[in-house]
């Protein structure tokens, strides 16, 4: 008595031009189920068109809450990081600057510091890292920058100098790829080219590639 009941509200329900979801959804009975009871009550082409749009704004609306979720997710990880991390002490800030320059930095020119990003926050951190914590005279920097012939070079050498607030005098002749930089563009990530910081100062490099080793070696012991 229960399944013909089921049989005549799926029917009432199909003529509504209701899909075999949302009947299933309601009913719960199988999908085989209803495609036997209801093969002979197709919906018309006109309201399939409706639920096929129905159910694509069902899932961008789905998508845009999933987007927003995640945004407020990440914006509460910023927040919750910077409590953690916030204020370095010089200790702290030192120990940063070795491990970014471990990973970025040049360590086969042992006379200079060098550190290559195309990332301008990068390279803004070693400008305060090596002018606050390592006490290297900010003139003394020199900026050389790998662009490609594709860009508006005097436009590119512009936006580095604004960005890393440093004087034209101290960027050297860019080095042009002969190449386009679309070829190789990757998000946006080479859309001004490569920055190289650099410095000559040999006693500061082995001090910081002898603190590089000195961590390299105690960690490595650790995990032999």
């Amino acid at each position: 008595m229960a399944r013909f009941k089921d049989h005549e509200k799926a029917l009432v329900f199909r003529k509504q031009g209701k899909s075999y979801s949302q009947i299933k959804k309601i009913l719960k009975v199988s999908k085989s189920t209803l495609s036997l009871w209801l093969r002979n009550h197709p919906l018309s082409e006109q309201r399939i068109r409706e639920l096929r749009d129905w159910n694509e704004q069902r899932i961008e609306k789905c998508r845009e809450t999933k987007r927003k979720k995640k945004e407020q997710r990440f914006k509460n990880f910023y927040r919750e990081q910077k409590r953690i991390i916030f204020p370095l002490n010089h200790r702290e800030l030192y120990l940063v600057g070795l491990f970014l320059y471990w990973g970025e930095g040049t360590k086969s020119r042992p006379t200079e510091l060098s550190v290559s990003n195309t990332d301008p926050s990068v390279i803004k951190f070693f400008i305060t890292w090596f002018t606050k914590l390592l006490k290297i005279p900010k003139e003394k920097l020199k900026i050389h920058l790998h662009l490609y012939e594709d860009m508006d070079i005097k436009k590119e050498i512009q936006f580095w100098v604004k960005i890393l607030k440093m004087p034209i005098k101290q960027f050297m002749k860019p080095y042009i790829k002969k190449s386009s930089s679309k070829a190789i563009n990757h998000k946006g990530g080479f859309g001004h080219g490569t920055c190289n910081l650099r410095v000559g100062n040999a006693r500061l490099s082995e001090k910081i590639l002898m603190g590089i080793k000195a961590t390299a070696d105690r960690y490595y012991k650790m995990g032999a």
